[in-house]
């Protein structure tokens, strides 16, 4: 497997220029399902979770096309049992099943995969189609729906951490094609939704309220086939800055939405960090000493449990001590013994990091255990003085687009080391 090598204590200083948004892209590629027309989706990051979606689709019977940031794809006849192999790998794939029982009335996909960080149930998902009209079977390991027809029906998708996001998404998809009005109380409120409901209501679909936790979808009898732009990511933006931030450097961010991310810049003004809005682009430096931090994660528009990990390496370097609460999953901690290795003190307390920070960090060995841990040792790696090296990174070649290639524009010492 392949690893990062980096060699630590050098500010990060220059531009940066965003990709677009992984979870925003994989629910936009599966409503191309939704319609026999040609759609054509741009600034797709070039993921390994975006080429699975793709070798999803044309799994499915789609043609689909992946080049330059752009994907076609022709989804003119579909069949509605997904490769077992493929979903999977990974979590987002379930996402398929919304469009399939929308066009077809009958989906079956594997239980999906994903990241270790705790457990992601897909009962809200079920819910959801349950509320449509859908008859739902779990065996062997596979999902299967079936309904006569999708009909409009109102349900409550909140959950014991709060609503689903790609619950959510599933529902507006299959809705979308229903008979009648649904309506989603407790909807995710997250934008990569709200971009999805643009792609939807381009395609022809009538869907308000997205971005609030109420959702109302009027089905339509068809849907054509259209253009969209993915929005950036916001969790790719905020991990830039916090680089910026924890190797006392200066980064513009270029193509960011900092409206998007309003509870990290609150909470990195707490830690001494300048964020400075220039037209659509961002300045990072600190503006001082870096200071403590109390922070919990919740659901949009609350600080995202994805800059957890990375905002913990910040934190480790801050003299004092900085709570941390994580409320979304109760296994997203795995980073911090990793973190130790480095240097860090960090002290685990039920749902709660305490961090008690500004000691330094030196190089170790580490090993990566989900995509946002990766990137918060990759931080810490880069604050360290040493070197480190950060083990099994296919995690962030799933979430990160060129990682090392964009650290190393900004001066980063960090290289691709090929495993066997």
């Amino acid at each position: 497997m392949d690893s990062f090598l980096i060699k630590g204590g050098v500010p990060l200083r220059g531009e940066v220029t965003i990709s677009g948004s992984k979870n925003a892209a994989l629910p936009i590629l599966a409503a191309t399902l939704l319609t026999a027309e040609p759609c054509i989706i741009r600034r797709v990051p070039d993921l390994s979770d975006t080429r699975y979606m793709v070798k999803i689709l044309e799994s499915l019977g789609a043609t689909a096309k992946f080049e330059d940031g752009t994907v076609t794809v022709h989804a003119k006849k579909i069949k509605g049992y997904a490769d077992y192999d493929l979903v999977r790998k990974m979590r987002g794939s379930i996402c398929i099943a919304g469009p399939l029982l929308a066009r077809l009335h009958k989906a079956r996909i594997s239980l999906p995969g994903g990241c270790i960080i705790g457990a992601r149930p897909i009962n809200l998902h079920l819910k959801g189609f349950a509320a449509l009209g859908a008859k739902i079977k779990i065996e062997g390991g596979y999902i299967d729906a079936t309904a006569k027809k999708i009909t409009g029906g109102s349900m409550f998708l909140g959950g014991r951490a709060g609503p689903t996001v790609l619950g959510t998404a599933n529902v507006m998809m299959a809705a979308s094609l229903g008979e009648g009005i649904t309506v989603i109380e407790s909807a995710a409120c997250e934008p990569e939704v709200v971009d999805l409901a643009n792609f939807l209501n381009a395609m022809g679909a009538q869907i308000t309220g997205a971005g609030s936790p109420t959702i109302t979808i009027q089905g339509v009898t068809k849907l054509h086939g259209a253009e969209h732009e993915v929005i950036p990511d916001r969790i790719e933006t905020a991990t830039f800055i916090i680089a910026a931030a924890a190797t006392n450097g200066e980064v513009t961010v270029k193509g960011g939405r900092a409206d998007h991310l309003r509870a990290v810049l609150d909470k990195l003004n707490e830690a001494n960090v300048s964020v400075e809005r220039k037209g659509a682009d961002m300045v990072v430096k600190r503006k001082g000493k870096l200071k403590p931090v109390d922070i919990t994660t919740l659901p949009y528009s609350g600080f995202p449990t994805d800059v957890q990990a990375q905002m913990m390496s910040l934190l480790a370097l801050a003299p004092g001590i900085s709570i941390l609460t994580e409320r979304i999953f109760e296994s997203r901690f795995m980073h911090v013994s990793e973190l130790a290795r480095l240097g860090a003190e960090i002290e685990i307390e039920g749902p709660s990091a305490i961090v008690k920070g500004g000691k330094p960090l030196s190089g170790a060995q580490v090993m990566a255990s989900d995509l946002r841990a990766s990137a918060a040792l990759v931080i810490a790696g880069m604050a360290a003085k040493g070197s480190t090296q950060v083990n099994r990174i296919y995690h962030l070649d799933r979430g990160y687009e060129k990682m090392d290639e964009k650290l190393k524009q900004l001066g980063a010492r960090i290289q691709r080391v090929e495993g066997s």
